[in-house]
């Protein structure tokens, strides 16, 4: 058999009714576009530990070391599953030497910046704009962010309850939002919302047109895209440095390192598996709060 005969089939029976949309996609993605070209006319069985090496030292050259792991990554996946039902004798990617993960640098909006952006949401009044502020002190992910309903807030509490998901799908150019699980099992979870946003809170859902939180003026559904597109134009019109969106809750992790919080209470809130992953990911923000919290120690040495 052909290898891109046994990516088509695996794509099929085993990723696209298994895995979420957006998998799927990413996966259809890299097999269309790089593992049929390269290698789909390699009968399976013939895969050997050399050809896939070399395959791999080409990527190196042409992507990031990110970018090559998540291409091996499908074809692993692939070659394994083909092993597992007995489509081939023996797969060799495990063979395969590719390179080390680039630990991404977390990028977090100064306590200057962070005032500038809370300043021009409170005084515009554009409601859609208050997601940011919800992300700024909860820490959600976009997803979650725009799945999330008012039903999954309980105002009296201060409680908002995260149990799904959303991506965004777009089917012969109409947009439709898929609502599906969280990330993993630990991103289910109750976070507390700060008394200080729950008045801003309660005026979204005052004007609020849809059942969503995050919704259009007109109570129809925006887009994850569109959402993070509005956060480009806000930064542009406040001539800050460009950051993701997702720059807001490694924002809102440094403001709670900073304020003395404890590395369960934010794994927790942040819906991480373990603290460990927290204390890896957060770990220069840790560092520069130990080190103010030495220097203020430190003030009790009497100078002569």
């Amino acid at each position: 058999m052909k290898y891109r005969q046994w990516l088509t089939e695996w794509l099929e029976t085993t990723v696209k009714p298994f895995k979420k949309i957006k998998t799927y996609k990413k996966y259809n993605d890299i097999v269309k576009k790089i593992l049929i070209p390269q290698l789909g006319e390699y009968e399976i069985a013939l895969l050997t530990v050399s050809v896939l090496q070399n395959f791999t030292a080409d990527l190196t050259e042409k992507y990031s070391a990110n970018t090559v792991n998540g291409i091996i990554s499908v074809l692993k996946n692939s070659l394994q599953r083909a092993e597992k039902t007995g489509v081939i004798e023996k797969q060799y990617s495990n063979c395969v030497q590719y390179p080390r993960s680039e630990e991404r640098e977390i990028e977090s909006f100064s306590i200057v910046e962070q005032r500038q952006i809370e300043q021009y949401v409170l005084k515009h009044k554009n409601y859609k704009h208050y997601g940011i502020l919800v992300c700024l002190y909860t820490g959600l992910r976009i997803g979650e962010l725009m799945a999330l309903k008012w039903d999954d807030i309980d105002f009296k509490k201060g409680l908002i309850t995260i149990s799904k998901t959303c991506q965004d799908n777009w089917e012969n150019g109409k947009y439709k939002k898929i609502i599906g699980s969280p990330k993993t099992k630990s991103s289910k979870r109750i976070i507390p919302v700060p008394q200080a946003l729950i008045p801003h809170m309660r005026e979204m859902k005052k004007y609020s047109k849809s059942n969503y939180v995050i919704s259009g003026c007109d109570g129809k559904e925006i887009s994850i895209r569109s959402y993070q597109r509005t956060f480009e134009l806000l930064q542009n019109h406040l001539k800050i440095p460009h950051k993701g969106f997702h720059s807001l809750r490694h924002t809102f992790a440094t403001r709670a390192i900073e304020c003395g919080m404890d590395v369960k209470t934010l794994s927790e809130i942040l819906g991480h598996n373990n603290p460990a992953i927290t204390l890896k990911r957060y770990v220069h923000s840790f560092m520069e709060h130990k080190c103010a919290m030495m220097n203020k120690l430190g003030k009790n040495l009497k100078q002569e």
